[in-house]
């Protein structure tokens, strides 16, 4: 099983790159189980595996109540299923080559039959092939990027609504605040938080919307979609273009979120972000070193990776160069203080 792990993996600078890559620092460690009522599953990956780069998208922020990592190299996870709340532990024995897992609460079963798909199991790395320098050398560097699909759109909708035209701080306290207030404690041993249900969600009052510093259009939205839950949760099962077609229905989710979405609970691999204010700067720069690069353009340079789009963004986002700043960055703000 040697090389298939990296049990020391390198953490990545913390950067605005390398947080945009979707990479959470993972200590190295093989975990100890839990144990205490948990229910435990094995499963053994077919490559290189990389916790920090598969799971991190599904954090939002270093303080977010729903995720963990743990010095003994675990991540933890608490999360809302069909069956019910659930806390899942991960961890990688790289001696072994397996992945170890524990669950609590009544989704446990849930969240432990989808391990291999919230790891990657679905996703094909030999489908991309490398267009450009720099994309082949964070091909070579990440070998155990993988994309996760978590198979509930909810939970990654409404963090994403949240950080629809506003700085990642202001979007990541909004969700620390009403997960705090209004989601319930998670089972098992971690101080975790699951977020609300559905039916929460829909009734959060607009003085707590404006205290967590939302605005009356993106609450709204969270709001609707919220109402038609059961309908967006069947996306995660459709191809993606009907899914996002079934998510951009909802007034106020377009392209941006539908994309953000989808590729945390569907592991779409060419659901590339449109609508984005730094991403096609970053993309431009680092395959034809412009500094003004629009959507347009970005989806021109990304054309020889149809298919894969989403991957060789991630790679680039972990690898490439990010362009000069040439504008202010955009003022934080905090609109529960008003």
């Amino acid at each position: 099983m040697a090389g298939r792990f990296d049990p020391r993996p390198r953490p990545a600078p913390l950067t605005r790159t390398a947080v945009r890559g979707g990479r959470s620092a993972v200590p190295a460690g093989s975990g100890r189980p839990a144990g205490a009522g948990a229910t435990a599953r094995t499963w053994e990956p077919p490559g290189p595996l990389d916790l920090g780069l598969v799971l991190g998208p599904l954090r939002r922020g270093p303080a977010d109540p729903t995720f963990r990592t743990t010095p003994d190299g675990s991540v933890w996870r608490a999360t809302r299923t069909p069956a019910g709340p659930a806390t899942l532990r991960v961890a990688v024995v790289a001696s072994a080559g397996r992945v170890e897992a524990e669950a609590w609460g009544e989704g446990a079963d849930w969240v432990l039959d989808r391990l291999p798909e919230l790891l990657g199991a679905a996703d094909d790395p030999t489908a991309f092939v490398p267009r450009h320098r720099l994309v082949h050398a964070g091909h070579r560097r990440h070998p155990g990027l993988r994309l996760t699909r978590t198979g509930l759109v909810l939970e990654s909708l409404i963090p994403t609504v949240l950080e629809q035209k506003v700085t990642s701080d202001e979007a990541y306290r909004a969700w620390r605040r009403l997960v705090h207030r209004y989601g319930e404690p998670a089972p098992g041993p971690q101080d975790l938080r699951v977020m609300p249900t559905a039916r929460t969600w829909a009734l959060i009052p607009s003085w707590d919307w404006h205290t967590a510093g939302v605005d009356a259009k993106r609450s709204a939205t969270i709001v609707r979609a919220a109402r038609v839950a059961p309908r967006l949760e069947e996306a995660a099962a459709m191809e993606p273009g009907p899914a996002a077609a079934r998510l951009e229905a909802v007034p106020g989710i377009g392209p941006w979120t539908s994309a953000e979405t989808l590729q945390r609970s569907n592991g779409a691999p060419d659901a590339v972000t449109t609508g984005d204010l730094h991403l096609p700067r970053i993309v431009g720069y680092a395959l034809a070193g412009e500094r003004d690069t629009d959507d347009a353009g970005m989806l021109e340079l990304l054309a020889p990776y149809a298919g894969q789009r989403h991957r060789a963004t991630r790679l680039i986002l972990l690898t490439g160069p990010t362009p000069p700043r040439r504008v202010p960055r955009m003022p934080r703000g905090d609109i529960g203080r008003l």
